[in-house]
């Protein structure tokens, strides 16, 4: 009787047709039903990831205002994306508000389930620098003039072609 385990459990005996006849549960379809050394389950059958959800902490008009689910494999590009609303948002204020971005940075980051082991996007975050000009500033003025009058001069060349 090869390809059989008779386990004794609770005084009853059970037949399983070897290890390919244990019932796993799939929740996440398409991943790997195979168990890493440590782990309490493989990511086909592995909750956490399952009901890991995303959410937007910041107080500006983007997406994920409502904690949302998103599936492991297409987390990385919806995070990116999320992330470049954010930049697209700093270059839409600093045009309205008389402003310049100096510098955006977005960071995407990892981290490994504690459950199956699997590295997933765990979010991301958006650093943007703008400067905005008061043109009613008077040392912004002052600043202009001086500019004018020896910081640009003699910087344009036209050659009359």
């Amino acid at each position: 009787m090869t390809g059989f385990n008779y386990n004794a459990v609770n005084g009853y005996n059970h037949i399983k047709a070897g290890p390919e006849a244990e019932r796993t549960v799939v929740r996440n379809p398409g991943e790997s039903t195979e168990k890493k050394a440590g782990r309490k389950s493989s990511p086909a059958e592995c909750q956490t990831c399952k009901e890991r959800k995303y959410q937007d902490g910041s107080d500006e008009n983007v997406s994920f205002k409502a904690a949302s689910h998103i599936d492991p494999n297409a987390a990385a590009s919806r995070v990116r994306s999320h992330e470049q609303e954010h930049v697209s948002n700093a270059y839409k204020d600093a045009a309205q508000n008389n402003g310049k971005v100096l510098s955006c940075n977005v960071t995407i980051k990892s981290a490994v389930c504690p459950e199956c082991g699997r590295t997933y996007v765990s979010g991301g975050t958006t650093a943007t620098q703008i400067k905005y000009y008061n043109e009613e500033n008077p040392y912004q003025k002052d600043m202009k003039s001086a500019d004018a009058a020896g910081k640009y001069r003699g910087r344009n060349f036209d050659a009359g072609f």
